[in-house]
């Protein structure tokens, strides 16, 4: 959490991250401030995508972008179809998962991946 927390104050990005565990539990969860109100939820919602389904989130926003069976996407409960949540894994198995939210989704990006880097 602090290196992500580190990386968007430095570059003055107003985000939310959120960290959940292997069980989708939130064990943290940061909003910045002047973070606009539903960037929580939405990081939340990366997070627990990427937990549960064990990949990152930018899966099923590339699947539904493609069109056609990738819209099935859609239809599929607890999925937040965005980019930024990435599943933390340690030693070969998912130990939780990182979803960032707040600015451009390069950025959100950005972000998770310097949170994953500290481990």
């Amino acid at each position: 959490m602090a290196a992500a927390e580190a990386e968007a104050g430095r570059n003055g990005w107003p985000v939310a991250i959120a960290i959940v565990d292997s069980a989708a539990d939130i064990v943290l969860l940061a909003k910045l401030d002047n973070t606009q109100h539903s960037s929580a939820a939405i990081a939340t919602g990366k997070a627990l995508t990427a937990v549960n389904f064990r990949r990152p989130t930018k899966v099923f926003q590339d699947g539904i972008a493609a069109g056609g069976e990738g819209l099935r996407f859609l239809a599929v409960p607890g999925v937040t179809p965005l980019e930024g949540g990435f599943p933390i894994v340690v030693d070969d198995r998912i130990a939780g998962a990182i979803g960032v939210s707040g600015v451009l989704s390069a950025q959100d990006v950005q972000v998770a991946r310097a949170g994953l880097a500290a481990l």
